[in-house]
């Protein structure tokens, strides 16, 4: 039996199942999101995890900080191995050989999630595996030296799409993967942040849940490649959702619900203009975003109006 403790109107268990010594970066937002998961989930949990910044810093060879079974995929596979996992445990299970409900945790950067293993993800929810996925979205294939993903965000600067004389940055706008997941028609897909803990793991515990596959995409503020500040983690996430570029809403069974709806939402620049990746654009640009982020909310809130 966990030991748990209250807090506020939840309870979080004492145990860890992401241990320190890990070698994340001073003020990394993702392993913050990471360890919040883990300790929601438990210990009955098979942790699947892309090679990305977590797969790095928690598992140096000859050491891990995971506390729970946990195997390293490639970025293209992740969903196909959890896939072949939940249902090797079921077959057991209807053999008499496996009792217990164990959950299978898939989980990913931006890059592993929306660009290189998006293939695999796509057919691991048409074939309705239960599993929880989890894209840990911090922008960027920032392990491997900051290049753009397919999430970088419109107007940043990265190694690949580097600023200049003729060139803003980013020039394509962010993939929305939770409007493609959606699409799918799974059971529960939701945004989260670690900015907003409870949030996180009420969305969690609702995963865990699910009878088939679940997907949380969850924003893991890098200081390192938004070049911020190492304690600003907490306070870039927040401005992240009351600004509106990263609203957290959950969506169950094709209901929309805004979990986090600010009487109004604070300018983009105040977001903007604290992160390095963003010091080159110039008031039109950030206008420019402004409108989308403005539009894009709208829209959001549309959706939940109508559900």
């Amino acid at each position: 039996m966990q030991k748990v403790v209250p807090i506020g109107k939840n309870k979080i268990t004492v145990e860890e199942f992401l241990m320190p010594g890990h070698r994340a970066c001073l003020g990394c937002g993702e392993v913050l999101a990471v360890r919040l998961v883990a300790k929601t989930l438990g210990k009955d949990v098979i942790v699947v995890n892309a090679t990305g910044c977590m797969e790095i810093v928690s598992s140096p060879l000859p050491y891990t900080s995971w506390r729970v079974p946990w195997i390293h995929t490639l970025f293209e596979n992740t969903a196909a191995v959890a896939s072949g996992i939940e249902a090797g445990m079921k077959s057991l299970r209807k053999k008499g050989r496996y009792n217990r409900e164990t959950k299978v945790l898939a989980m990913g950067g931006d890059g592993g999630t929306a660009d290189i293993g998006l293939q695999a993800l796509s057919g691991a929810l048409e074939r309705y595996h239960n599993f929880i996925y989890i894209c840990y979205d911090n922008e960027a294939y920032m392990n491997t030296g900051i290049q753009r993903s397919s999430a970088t965000p419109f107007g940043a600067s990265t190694t690949t799409s580097p600023a200049g004389k003729m060139s803003i940055g980013q020039t394509t706008w962010k993939k929305n993967m939770p409007a493609i997941v959606a699409a799918h028609d799974i059971p529960y897909v939701a945004t989260a942040c670690p900015s907003y803990p409870f949030d996180l793991i009420n969305k969690v515990e609702k995963a865990a849940k699910v009878n088939g596959p679940a997907y949380l995409h969850v924003l893991s503020v890098c200081p390192t490649g938004w070049r911020t500040a190492s304690d600003t983690a907490i306070s870039l996430g927040r401005l992240a959702v009351r600004t509106g570029i990263f609203p957290l809403y959950e969506i169950e069974s094709g209901k929309y619900t805004l979990n986090v709806d600010p009487p109004q939402l604070r300018p983009v620049e105040e977001y903007i203009k604290v992160q390095g990746r963003f010091r080159h654009l110039s008031p039109d640009m950030i206008a420019l975003i402004q409108e989308r982020v403005t539009a894009e909310y709208a829209k959001l809130k549309k959706m939940t109006a109508q559900c």
